[in-house]
């Protein structure tokens, strides 16, 4: 059952996930298959890279210090699962879709998630350089207590979008749309690119005087002493 985070005055707050697994069994395949079926498994310490798991379905399952350089899930559906300490350069998630999910303790690199669907999905802890969210949909997600290094919103949909105690660097929000999206929890919030597609989103007075000279050059305004 998805829990209603607390949002600040004029914003609505994110639903977070309430992701309770039952008892798994452990996975005891050679490794992914393409449109695999994946129901109430744990991946423990499984190396996962390289394979292809395209379109497999995850229900019910956590992935726990699993490696997953280069593994393809382009198109996977990820539902009510836990995916903890996982790492691993270039991971394919593009197209995919991730349905109360919590993420916790993840180093990652280059992840794809462009045009993928990401719907009650907690990210805590850890750090993910380079995420692809171009033209992706985020509707109740939370990032909490992690770093995110130059992740890519372009063109993306964010809905009851939260960052609590998160390093926000080089976030380029190019044509992004921002729907109750809390960014008061992000020090440091970098914006390189897109500062004027911040409407729909709630920054703190801080953090407006330090996105001054962007939003005055947005605007063609001149500042002089």
């Amino acid at each position: 059952m998805a829990r209603r985070a607390v949002g600040g005055p004029g914003v609505r707050g994110a639903r977070r996930p309430g992701t309770r697994l039952p008892a798994l069994e452990r996975f005891e395949g050679g490794g992914l298959e393409p449109d695999g079926d994946y129901d109430g498994l744990e991946f423990r310490g499984a190396d996962l890279a390289g394979q292809d798991g395209a379109g497999a379905r995850f229900l019910d399952c956590a992935l726990a210090e699993c490696a997953l350089d280069g593994t393809r899930l382009p198109g996977a559906r990820l539902l009510d699962s836990v995916l903890a300490g996982v790492r691993g350069v270039g991971t394919d998630l593009a197209g995919a879709t991730l349905r109360d999910v919590e993420v916790s303790d993840a180093r990652l690199g280059g992840t794809q998630l462009h045009g993928a669907v990401l719907e009650r999905v907690l990210v805590r802890g850890g750090k993910i350089d380079f995420l692809n969210l171009r033209a992706a949909r985020l509707k109740d997600v939370v990032f909490e207590g992690c770093v995110l290094v130059e992740p890519d919103f372009g063109g993306a949909r964010l809905e009851r979008v939260e960052f609590v105690d998160c390093a926000l660097k080089g976030a380029d929000l190019t044509g992004a749309v921002l729907t109750d999206v809390d960014l008061r929890g992000a020090a440091p919030l970098e914006i390189a690119r897109g500062t004027d597609r911040l409407s729909g989103a709630v920054i703190g007075t801080a953090q407006l005087l330090d996105l001054a000279p962007l939003l005055a050059a947005e605007m063609g305004l001149r500042v002089e002493g």
